[in-house]
């Protein structure tokens, strides 16, 4: 068996250190890099004693030199909380990292995957949102740091393809969950858990009317697995997320009643340039990637509380 050699730049994070465990269990060698902002080494620590796996503490915004087949940039905060808290490093990671790991790639001849975002659709005036739709972004916003830099990100991928021949590769994520979150991270579903586990008030900001759709972490690793494998020819953007869509406030009774929690459900001021709609059209995923995802809302939160009731 020929061994790939996986770079997984931010894979001691939430969604990396899943991406990192089954590339190994389907053969690989991993180099997973990080710089732990907010990627945490008890989220590879069971990976450690595979002889193919390697953990190398690293930040992507300054150049790295390895030799590998395959690379997938996942390398950014990915949570309001964090990308707000410097966001200057959350645009250049995005952007800088961009550019050192397409060079990387172009050098190695590594096919690269960018992990992006529904971020990029902004506040949409399309429902759901199509891989053709542009957006209706704040470029100067709270969130702006993050958006734009993933949208920035984009556009780098595409001229290092036009203009490089680099194999390039290009997701975008819509909400996604599972074990291994930050309990802190301050997104919806952890925060929920979090405070539903702790009988504290659980927080809905505005009305709890906006929508959002919940994609479980194996549902998207999946899905990246498969559009990595994709012929050369084509390179996304694709959506990947699930279609079922709830309102906050249904996420939050769901959560009181898998929980068993006495939480009282206490409403608070929409924060700015809160998207009031998600939800992903995933057509060309279910025709180019023969993928859609599996886990329905309610299985995926049971493992996920399962997993903060032995973390907090």
């Amino acid at each position: 068996m020929i061994r790939k050699k996986v770079l997984v730049t931010g894979g001691a994070g939430f969604v990396g250190s899943h991406l990192c465990e089954r590339l190994l269990n389907e053969g690989n060698e991993v180099y997973c890099l990080d710089n732990f902002f907010t990627g945490q080494k008890q989220n590879v620590v069971h990976l450690l004693s595979n002889p193919y796996f390697e953990l190398i503490r690293h930040d992507v915004t300054t150049p790295f030199f390895i030799e590998a087949d395959e690379i997938y940039n996942l390398a950014c905060p990915a949570s309001p909380i964090h990308y707000q808290y410097n966001p200057i490093k959350t645009m250049k990671t995005s952007v800088m990292g961009a550019i050192n790991m397409l060079g990387l790639a172009k050098r190695i001849n590594a096919k690269i995957l960018q992990a992006s975002t529904s971020e990029v659709y902004g506040n949409p005036l399309v429902h759901p949102q199509p891989e053709s739709y542009w957006g209706n972004v704040n470029p100067i916003g709270e969130r702006s740091c993050y958006d734009e830099g993933k949208r920035a990100a984009e556009t780098l991928f595409i001229d290092y393809n036009k203009q490089n021949n680099v194999k390039i590769k290009i997701i975008r994520i819509f909400n996604t969950y599972g074990p291994r979150m930050h309990p802190n991270d301050g997104r919806v579903v952890s925060n929920f858990i979090v405070q539903a586990l702790q009988n504290q008030d659980i927080t809905v900001y505005g009305k709890g009317d906006q929508t959002r759709s919940f994609q479980y972490v194996d549902d998207l690793v999946e899905a990246m697995i498969k559009m990595m494998a994709t012929p050369n020819e084509f390179i996304g953007p694709v959506n990947t997320g699930n279609p079922d869509e709830f309102t906050i406030l249904e996420l939050a009774e769901k959560v009181i009643k898998l929980t068993g929690s006495k939480s009282k459900i206490v409403y608070k001021p929409s924060p700015s340039d809160d998207p009031l709609m998600r939800k992903p059209d995933i057509t060309l995923a279910k025709k180019e990637l023969n993928w859609s995802p599996k886990v329905k809302l309610d299985s995926g939160l049971i493992k996920t509380i399962d997993f903060f009731k032995n973390t907090i």
